[in-house]
C-alpha cells in the first residue's frame, strides 16, 4: 500500500511539473511548455508519445529533404498532421474573461478546450482568436490545436507546418478594451506638430450599464509624457461602444526610415475611480503620400522605394523564424540602403512588424496570392490543375477571404511600418481571360518576349476582348473592389496596392480601378505606357528583379516611386525539377544570410557612403571578355540590359592558376577606383566609362593581393583579396557574447576555414561538426548554399565556399555559460563562450 502511495503522489508531480500556471496579468505568453506528436501522411507512421516543445515551431523543417515524395514548390519537405497540447491553470473571477490569440498557424488548424470544438482556421498567415472564458475548468485545462498539412504542395514556396507563430493568453475584465480594439493614426504629421487621433473600443460583458472614464497618455522614446486626453463614455448592457479622442503635440518625433522614433499609447478604462484596465499601443508619428507625377513622400519628403520582397522562412530555422534572426538579416538589409519590406506574399508576423517598425522599414503587407481560383503550385501558370496535395486557399477563400483580411488589418494597423496593404499577387494568370486579352498569349501574330516588349494589343483591342471573351463564375474586377471596399472599412489611412503581372490589361479589367497604386511585376519595360495612358494613377514596381537596369529604369523615372526587388534573402521553396536545389537563389543574400556579390552592388547603388568590392572571375567563365587597350567588353553586347534574376557567376577569392585569364569587377559608388596588385598600379577608371555600373580589369593572375582604392566626394575607401595557403584552422566568430535567459535569444555562429596568417579560404570545404554545451540548444547548422541537400536540423555540415552557420537558442532561466567549439577530421577551432544574462521574466 506504501509502494502505491509513493507512485500516486509520483504521478500526482509529475502531472503538476507538466503544467502551465498562467500569471493573472493582461497578456501572458504561452509558448513554452507544449507537447507534440505527428501523423506522417506519407509514410503512414504515427508518433505514440508526446514530446516537449516549446512555441513557435515548424515540424517540417526538422525533416530532411525528400526528393521522392517532396515537391519542390514547397523546397522537398514534407507536412502531415500535427497535434499539439497544452495543459494550464486558469482560475477567473466572476469579473474576469479571457482571449486566446494565435499570430499564425500552418494550416488548417482546429482549435479545441477541454475537448470542446473552439473552431477551425484554414488560412495559415492570418492571426485569429477565441473568447475561452465559458469553455475554462476551475482547474487544469486542455488546449489542443491539430494542424493538417497533408497537402504538403499547397504553395508555391516553402510554408512550414504547425504553430509557428506566437500564442498569447489575455485575461482582461469583462469591462474591456477588446483583442485589437485601439487604432491610432496621425492624419497631420510635420516636425512641427501633429494630430493623433485614438480610437478605443469598449466592450462589456455586464449585464448591467457602465459608466466610465476612458484616459489615453501619449509617451515618447525618453519616457516622457508628451500629451493626454480623457474622455467619459456610457457604454450599455453586453455591447460595445468606441470612443473617439484627439490630441495634438508639439515639435514630434517623426517615425522615418532613418530615424524611427515610437511612442506609446497608455490606455486605462477607469470605473469609479478605480483603474480597471490598462492598455499599451506602440505607434510612429509620421505622413505618406503617393503622387502619380513625382512619386512617393514620406514625411514630406520626396524619396525612392528601395525595396526588397522577402518570403517568411528563415533558412535553417524554417518557418519559425526566432526574432533575432531577423533583426541580423534585416540589418545586413539596412546596410545596404534597403528602406522597404514586401512581405511576400503573406501577411506578416506582428513580431516581424515589430521590428521594422524599430529599424526603419516601410512594409507592404499582403494578404492573398489566390483569389476566386488556384494556381499550380508546381508550374506557376498552369493554375487549373490541381491535385489533393497542391489545393491552398482558394478552396477556402468564398468563405475567409473577409474575415482574414480585416483580422490582419485590426491586428497590424498600428504599425507605423504598414504604409500599403496589397491586396494580391500576380492574380490575373488565374483569370484566363484577362490573360489572353493582353495579346502576349495564344497569339499565333506576334514573336516578341513579354518581359521585355509592349503589349501586342492596343488598349481598345484589349478592352474589346475583356468584353466579349468568355466570362467565368468569378470577376477580377469585382473580387478586387470587393477586397479593397473591406480593406478601406477598417483603414483609410493606408494606399491599397496590388502585385500585377499583367498591368495592360488590369487597367481594363477593374481590376486597377479597385486600386489606389498599380504594382507592376517585372513589367519596367511598360513603365512609361501606363504612366502616357493612365496618367492619374500612381505607379511603382512591386518585383522587379535585383539587377542596375531595373534601378536605372526608377530612377530615369520621377512618376516611379520606387521598387522592390526579387528578393532580398534566398528563400525555401519554388524549385520545382530542380533538384538537389531546395530553393530559390535570387536573393542579395543568401539563405544562410551571407551577403553575395548582388549585395554589393545596390549597396553601391542605393547608398550615398563610399563602397566597394572586390569580385573575380577566370575570363572563361566570365560574362566579359579581354579587348587591347580597352576596358573588357561583354561577350553578348547589352546583356546587361536584360539580365534576369540570378547574379552572374563570380568569385570572392584571388586563387587561379598562375597567368590565367581573369576579368576582375569592382562594385563600387565611387566616381573613380584605382587598382592595384602587389602594390603595382593596373590603372585608375572612372565609372562614367562603365553603362553597366561595373569597373572592370583584365588581370592576368599574379599570387599576391588585389586591392581596390575608391575615390567619393574626397574621400577615400579601399578592400583587398589574398592568395591564400593552405587551410590552418577553423575560426569562429559569434555576433554576441551574451544571451538572455529567456528561451527566445538566438545567436549567430560563423565558421570559416582560415589559412596561417587567419585569412578566408573560400576555394576549400570540409565535413565539420560542432559542439555546443551549456544553456542553450542547437536550432541548427547550414552553409548557405542552395544545393545543399543536408539536414539542417543537427550539428554536422560541409562548408561552401570554406564557411557554415550555427544558430544556437538560449534555454530558459539556464544560468550555465555556453561553450562552442568545432572540429573537421584535419582542423581544430577556437573557443567561443557566450555568458548568460538572467531572466527576469518568470
Amino acid at each position: 500500500m506504501k509502494y502505491i502511495i509513493t507512485i500516486l503522489a509520483f504521478i500526482s508531480i509529475l502531472v503538476t511539473s507538466c503544467q502551465t500556471k498562467v500569471a493573472q496579468n493582461p497578456m501572458a505568453d504561452f509558448n513554452f511548455d507544449w507537447q507534440f506528436k505527428l501523423e506522417d501522411s506519407v509514410s503512414n507512421t504515427y508518433d505514440t508519445d508526446w514530446r516537449k516543445i516549446n512555441l513557435p515551431h515548424d515540424w517540417s523543417i526538422e525533416n530532411s529533404l525528400d526528393s521522392i515524395h517532396g515537391e519542390g514548390a514547397t523546397g522537398y519537405l514534407l507536412g502531415g498532421i500535427g497535434h499539439y497540447k497544452k495543459d494550464f491553470t486558469l482560475n477567473l473571477n466572476d469579473n474576469q474573461v479571457a482571449y486566446l490569440i494565435f499570430d499564425g498557424v500552418y494550416n488548417n488548424a482546429t482549435v479545441h478546450l477541454n475537448n470542446q470544438e473552439l473552431g477551425k482556421h484554414p488560412y495559415g498567415y492570418a492571426p485569429f482568436y477565441y473568447d475561452i472564458t465559458n469553455t475554462l475548468n476551475n482547474e487544469t485545462n486542455t488546449v489542443n490545436v491539430t494542424v493538417d498539412r497533408t497537402r504538403y504542395a499547397d504553395s508555391r514556396w516553402y510554408t512550414g507546418s504547425g504553430i509557428y507563430r506566437n500564442v498569447a493568453l489575455i485575461t482582461k475584465n469583462k469591462l474591456h478594451i477588446p483583442v485589437w480594439g485601439t487604432f491610432i493614426t496621425t492624419p497631420n504629421a510635420t516636425k512641427e506638430s501633429a494630430t493623433i487621433q485614438i480610437e478605443t473600443s469598449i466592450k462589456n460583458n455586464y449585464e448591467e450599464s457602465k459608466n466610465i472614464i476612458v484616459t489615453t497618455e501619449i509617451i515618447d522614446a525618453n519616457q516622457t509624457e508628451v500629451g493626454s486626453i480623457t474622455s467619459t463614455l456610457d457604454v450599455g448592457k453586453s455591447s460595445t461602444k468606441k470612443n473617439a479622442a484627439t490630441l495634438k503635440i508639439d515639435q514630434p518625433m517623426l517615425w522615418d526610415v532613418d530615424q524611427p522614433n515610437l511612442y506609446t499609447a497608455v490606455t486605462k478604462v477607469i470605473e469609479n475611480g478605480k483603474i480597471i484596465e490598462t492598455e499599451e499601443t506602440v505607434f510612429g508619428i509620421r505622413s505618406i503620400k503617393f503622387d502619380a507625377q513625382t512619386g512617393f513622400y514620406l514625411n514630406g519628403k520626396n524619396r525612392k522605394i528601395k525595396g526588397v520582397c522577402l518570403h517568411h522562412d528563415g533558412g535553417l530555422v524554417g518557418a519559425a523564424v526566432p526574432k533575432e534572426v531577423w533583426r541580423r538579416r534585416l540589418e545586413k538589409l539596412k546596410e545596404t540602403g534597403c528602406n522597404a519590406i514586401r512581405i511576400s506574399h503573406n501577411p506578416a508576423s506582428n513580431e516581424f512588424l515589430d521590428l521594422c517598425d524599430e529599424m526603419g522599414f516601410l512594409v507592404q503587407d499582403e494578404f492573398f496570392d489566390e483569389w476566386d481560383n488556384p494556381k499550380d503550385k508546381r508550374k506557376n501558370m498552369n493554375e487549373r490543375s490541381v491535385d489533393y496535395i497542391t489545393r491552398g486557399y482558394a478552396e477556402h477563400f468564398q468563405e475567409w477571404a473577409e474575415r482574414d483580411l480585416k483580422n490582419t488589418i485590426l491586428s497590424h494597423r498600428n504599425h507605423p511600418s504598414i504604409f500599403q496593404w496589397s491586396i494580391g499577387n500576380e492574380i490575373e494568370w488565374t483569370y484566363p481571360r484577362n490573360a489572353e486579352a493582353t495579346g502576349f498569349f495564344n497569339n499565333m501574330d506576334w514573336s516578341g518576349n513579354y518581359f521585355w516588349s509592349v503589349p501586342p494589343n492596343t488598349i481598345d483591342v484589349i478592352k474589346e476582348k475583356i468584353k466579349t471573351l468568355p466570362k467565368e463564375q468569378y470577376d477580377i474586377g469585382a473580387t478586387a473592389q470587393k477586397l479593397a471596399k473591406w480593406t478601406k472599412e477598417l483603414d483609410t489611412t493606408r494606399y491599397v496596392i496590388a502585385n500585377c503581372i499583367l498591368p495592360s490589361s488590369s487597367y481594363e479589367s477593374g481590376y486597377a480601378d479597385a486600386l489606389d497604386i498599380i504594382g507592376f511585376s517585372y513589367r519596367r519595360v511598360i513603365y512609361d505606357y501606363g504612366h502616357e495612358n493612365y496618367p492619374n494613377k500612381p505607379i511603382m514596381g512591386t518585383e522587379n528583379l535585383g539587377q542596375w537596369h531595373e534601378w536605372k529604369a526608377v530612377l530615369d523615372r520621377p512618376f516611379i516611386s520606387g521598387t522592390f526587388l526579387w528578393t532580398g534573402i534566398d528563400y525555401l521553396g519554388e524549385s520545382n525539377g530542380g533538384w538537389p536545389k531546395k530553393g530559390t537563389p535570387s536573393g542579395l543574400l543568401d539563405i544562410a544570410g551571407f551577403e553575395k556579390p548582388s549585395y554589393y552592388m545596390f549597396k553601391s547603388l542605393w547608398n550615398d557612403t563610399p563602397s566597394i568590392y572586390i569580385a573575380t572571375q577566370t575570363e572563361e567563365k566570365s560574362n566579359y571578355k579581354t579587348i587591347p587597350n580597352a576596358n573588357p567588353i561583354e561577350k553578348k553586347k547589352d546583356a546587361w540590359k536584360k539580365a534576369l534574376w540570378v547574379w552572374q557567376e563570380v568569385n570572392e577569392h584571388w586563387n587561379y592558376e598562375n597567368g590565367q585569364a581573369t576579368i576582375v569587377e569592382i562594385y563600387s559608388n565611387c566616381e573613380e577606383v584605382e587598382l592595384f596588385l602587389n602594390e603595382d598600379s593596373l590603372g585608375i577608371k572612372k565609372l562614367t566609362e562603365f553603362e553597366d555600373h561595373i569597373y572592370k580589369w583584365a588581370v592576368p593572375f599574379k599570387e599576391g593581393t588585389l586591392k581596390a582604392v575608391g575615390l567619393k566626394n574626397g574621400q577615400k575607401v579601399e578592400t583587398f583579396i589574398k592568395t591564400t595557403s593552405k587551410p590552418e584552422a577553423l575560426t569562429l566568430v559569434g555576433d554576441k557574447h551574451q544571451l538572455k535567459a529567456d528561451g527566445y535569444d538566438t545567436a549567430h555562429i560563423v565558421l570559416q576555414i582560415t589559412d596561417k596568417d587567419g585569412n578566408a579560404i573560400k576555394t576549400e570545404n570540409q565535413k565539420i561538426s560542432f559542439t555546443v554545451s551549456g544553456g542553450a540548444k542547437v536550432l541548427g547548422v547550414d552553409n548557405g548554399a542552395m544545393t545543399s541537400t543536408q539536414d539542417f536540423n543537427g550539428t554536422e555540415i560541409t562548408t561552401d565556399k570554406g564557411r557554415a552557420l550555427l544558430i544556437i537558442q538560449s534555454i530558459k532561466n539556464s544560468t550555465v555559460p555556453i561553450l562552442i567549439k568545432a572540429s573537421s577530421s584535419a582542423l581544430e577551432s577556437n573557443e567561443i563562450t557566450i555568458t548568460i544574462q538572467s531572466n527576469n521574466k518568470q
